[in-house]
């Protein structure tokens, strides 16, 4: 599914953690676009152009095009290198274009644009990109696809941000991984389809190329240390949690107080003649009150 990724166009969130990182994912499906001779763009916001440049070879490095945002994002320095409008005036570029191929836009990082733009401004944008290709361009000739890598670390952001980007995202990449292997649990939805949920496991090489691997085996159990005793947490206890045989007999045999069984009932209920039967004697006291019709006589009120 990983490797189908780029097939499927729209916005794709790559949903990363501290404990697993997405940018090697990002220059991984990067490289892969490039080498499928599909246009490249790079908003670098969060890493330097040489750091994001590094392990790719000299032929994928001259595919791809690099809007340098890390260095100077507010061009203080006046340089005219950066496009007017800054990072979202390099998106609404892009939308502009009239070459009739696919490309690829990869953002390093969603999460630095969250944290310096609107997020309502930024959904604008990125829902007027990731729906380009539904648009005809100048010509009325309808452009390729578009595909938008998102690289969101989503620690970051609360609720409300998260929501508005994966209403817009037709694919959500989550990272996560265990006992060292990486996985990748994507999430796609696709108009009048039913989502697709399902996990890939895979590996990035040096050189940023994508390795799907099987994940680990359900059946895997930790292997215990034999030179380590076993300890019985029953061997000290001062009371016992099983019982024997005859044990279990006696105490199915016995008669709990509050199961009333059908002799015990009617003795109860039905007392016999020739039992004794209480009476109760009763000896007015000199402050008793026997008025019926003014029983608060003794009250004295």
């Amino acid at each position: 599914m990983l490797d189908s990724l780029l097939a499927l166009g729209g916005l794709v969130l790559l949903r990363d953690s501290v404990e697993w990182e997405g940018r090697s994912l990002l220059k991984a499906l990067v490289k892969k676009s490039a080498l499928c001779g599909e246009q490249v763009h790079i908003l670098g916001c969060e890493v330097s152009e040489e750091e994001f440049r590094e392990g790719f070879d000299s032929d994928i490095n001259n595919r791809l095009v690099y809007h340098d945002f890390f260095r100077d994002p507010l061009n203080w320095s006046k340089t005219g290198e950066a496009l007017p409008g800054g990072p979202l005036g390099a998106l609404r570029a892009m939308c502009k274009r009239t070459d009739l191929g696919p490309v690829t836009i990869a953002l390093d990082s969603l999460s630095w644009l969250l944290l310096h733009l609107p997020c309502a401004t930024l959904c604008q944008t990125l829902h007027a990109v990731s729906y380009q290709d539904s648009c005809p361009p100048g010509d009325g000739s309808p452009v390729g696809k578009v595909h938008v890598l998102g690289l969101l670390h989503e620690e970051l952001h609360g609720p409300g941000p998260m929501g508005a980007l994966s209403s817009l995202a037709q694919t959500e990449v989550t990272l996560g991984g265990t006992m060292g292997q990486a996985s990748a649990r994507i999430l796609c939805r696709r108009p009048q389809q039913h989502p697709t949920d399902q996990t890939q496991w895979f590996s990035i090489l040096p050189d940023f190329s994508l390795h799907l691997q099987e994940g680990p085996s359900k059946e895997f159990q930790p292997q215990s240390d034999p030179h380590i005793p076993l300890v019985d947490p029953m061997a000290h206890l001062t009371f016992n949690l099983h019982l024997s045989k005859k044990e279990r007999e006696a105490r199915d045999s016995l008669t709990l107080p509050f199961q009333f069984s059908s002799e015990k009932q009617e003795a109860l209920l039905r007392p016999r003649p020739s039992q004794a039967t209480s009476h109760i004697f009763y000896e007015p006291d000199a402050y008793d009150d026997l008025d019926q019709e003014d029983p608060d006589d003794d009250l004295d009120i």
